[in-house]
């Protein structure tokens, strides 16, 4: 299976995980942070063009999976992009209360023409040619390689790059996730090509390697739905130019920039970092390997 969508915390950073997780949307009532740039005074609810006035209205597919969102509900704040989303909004000004979710297909979503959204989070990667349709904001995230194996491997319990250094590790050729195992892992035997990520799934499942590197929302879906017993192992360190996901937004918003500022403040203050920990490497059982 292809991605539809062709962290270690140090400091202050780290004391966030158990204030965000203690919060669900409904009891997110806290001032936005502050803004460095003009944008604090521009990027307000008084001030923003919102498809409802006051409100902030967020859209995503449905049904919607883990760890991205949880029980299908975007509403709960559950999950990693439910988490961003909110986020996003508690810098723009709008408390939970004030935000609306509405069901939007994928495709629909990327689709040129008048939006239903102010911004929509989906696992949406930014390309050039989704750019003709739609606009995007800064990344809120840079997508990770990762290991996945089957239950009973060699490397089912490896915690650590060490640990996969005598493994028989495969990926699709000319992908980060090949380079990944050169420059990152470097196990003894080097790397096994594939053509495509079906024929290293099937050598894993043939037991003719022992794992297989993928981008983690591939991980997260072959390993859920198409792997009888397939584990995630860990994700790797960044490698290559990363997969970016963006929030998406109606061509030339005026909202675009806001967003993006907002997004921006989040990775800036270790927010992010915080989410992807909480959401994707705790809860969503893909651990970093060091």
């Amino acid at each position: 299976m292809v991605s539809r969508n062709t962290i270690i915390i140090t400091g202050g950073a780290a004391a966030l995980i158990a204030a965000l997780a203690a919060c669900a949307p409904a009891d997110e009532t806290a001032a936005p942070a502050a803004s460095a740039s003009a944008s604090a005074n521009t990027c307000t609810p008084a001030t923003l063009s919102t498809t409802t006035a006051g409100k902030l209205t967020i859209g995503t597919d449905n049904p919607v999976y883990e760890p991205w969102f949880s029980d299908n509900k975007p509403s709960n704040g559950k999950g990693f992009e439910s988490a961003v989303a909110y986020q996003v909004a508690q810098r723009l000004g709008y408390s939970a209360e004030n935000v609306t979710w509405v069901s939007v297909t994928f495709n629909n979503a990327i689709a040129p023409g008048p939006k239903a959204f102010d911004f929509d989070i989906n696992e949406f990667s930014i390309t050039d040619d989704r750019k003709k349709a739609v606009d995007f904001s800064a990344p809120y995230y840079l997508v990770k390689q990762t290991v996945i194996t089957l239950k009973g491997s060699k490397i089912a319990n490896a915690k650590s790059l060490a640990d996969l250094k005598t493994a028989k590790l495969g990926a699709q050729v000319g992908t980060t996730s090949y380079q990944a195992i050169t420059d990152v892992i470097k196990p003894s035997a080097g790397p096994q090509v594939f053509n495509n990520n079906d024929d290293a799934k099937a050598a894993l499942v043939n037991k003719t390697v022992d794992g297989i590197v993928v981008d983690l929302p591939t991980a997260f879906y072959m390993t859920s739905a198409e792997l009888d017993g397939g584990i995630i192992v860990g994700q790797l360190a960044q490698v290559g130019t990363p997969e970016q996901f963006g929030l998406v937004l109606d061509k030339g918003s005026s909202l675009t920039s806001c967003v993006s500022s907002a997004v921006d403040q989040l990775r800036q203050d270790g927010t992010l970092a915080v989410l992807e920990k909480q959401w994707l490497a705790s809860t969503g059982g893909a651990p970093e390997l060091q």
